[in-house]
């Protein structure tokens, strides 16, 4: 089974990224034969400075690396190193309707934040279609928000082979972790970088906690019971325990006598120590920083020679 994701780089990463994308990855390496590579030709929809686009792919490399990707177990590589997916791009925009990329979801949202509209932007579906069709992906992890662009990558694959030739192009299943699907950022939204929400994956501790202490709580009193249901605080915190210490915080919200203040003290504590060891991690590749750069390389030739195969059988189909 061959596994594919990929994650943009376009700034520091956070909490969300690690639990939607990074966290699912590095358990799926185990599974099967994992292809996980840095969206930089993605990027350019949002990133306009080269060299902000160099340093934000450095470091994703380096975070990936820090969180337990093992490039014994995992193909990793940057997307720009494998420029024929810019060619099964151009065959499958050929067959792809407008209609289609005019029902995807993500172009509208991004537009109405205030991204450029570009034709990059509203084909984002379709490279994206190709990142994963050109490694012949079996199975794609992604978030809730990503679900509608791998029904649009299976419609295109389905077209391309109607028109080419059946099973010429593998249709992916994509996996779905329910349970983060939209993990809440400080004021409750989904985090995300676009909404200024967001809990920094290698954030410095003080920095950490002053964060943690913003999270949008009501007004209880700090004698009253308290509903854990509806609480960030416990939504955040349950993420990063068992269901014992789950359970064990939710029974002193329903208690009373503790405040809110207490509660996010309890979970900067819990998110400080899930990634104590990770920072010391991180803080060796940054010292070592050839050690990412010759990962990359690696991956680039072992998924670059997947794809040359993959065009291979994809151009004689089309008539070169």
């Amino acid at each position: 089974m061959r596994i594919l994701s990929g994650i943009q780089p376009s700034g520091r990463l956070h909490l969300g990224n690690y639990l939607g994308m990074m966290q699912p990855a590095i358990q799926l390496q185990d599974e099967g034969e994992a292809y996980y590579f840095i969206a930089d030709y993605h990027s350019l929809t949002t990133t306009t400075d080269p060299e902000a686009l160099r340093s934000y792919s450095k470091d994703l490399a380096l975070d990936f690396l820090a969180c337990g990707l093992d490039p014994g177990k995992a193909v990793f590589f940057r997307q720009s190193d494998v420029p024929e997916v810019t060619e099964l791009a151009w065959m499958l925009s050929c067959v792809t309707p407008m209609g289609l990329l005019e029902r995807c979801h993500s172009f509208k949202d991004k537009t109405s934040r205030g991204i450029a509209a570009s034709h990059g932007l509203f084909a984002y579906p379709v490279l994206m279609a190709a990142d994963i069709l050109i490694y012949d992906s079996d199975l794609v992890p992604v978030g809730q928000d990503q679900k509608q662009h791998l029904e649009v990558t299976r419609d295109i694959a389905q077209k391309f082979n109607d028109r080419y030739g059946d099973g010429l192009l593998k249709l992916p299943t994509p996996r779905i972790r329910s349970e983060t699907a939209a993990v809440p950022g400080l004021d409750g939204q989904k985090m995300s970088k676009s909404y200024g929400n967001t809990i920094d994956l290698f954030e410095p501790e003080k920095a950490l906690r002053k964060k943690i202490m913003r999270i949008v709580t009501d007004s209880t009193p700090v004698e009253a019971p308290k509903d854990p249901d509806g609480s960030y605080i416990v939504q955040l915190y349950q993420l990063f325990a068992t269901a014992e210490e789950t359970a064990a915080l939710k029974d002193q919200f329903r208690a009373g006598g503790r405040g809110y203040g207490d509660f996010k003290q309890i979970l900067f504590e819990k998110i400080r120590d899930h990634f104590a060891g990770i920072r010391e991690s991180r803080l060796e590749l940054e010292n070592q920083p050839w050690k990412a750069e010759e990962v990359l390389h690696h991956g680039a030739h072992k998924a670059r020679s997947v794809a040359r195969m993959t065009m291979e059988r994809i151009r004689a189909a089309v008539g070169f």
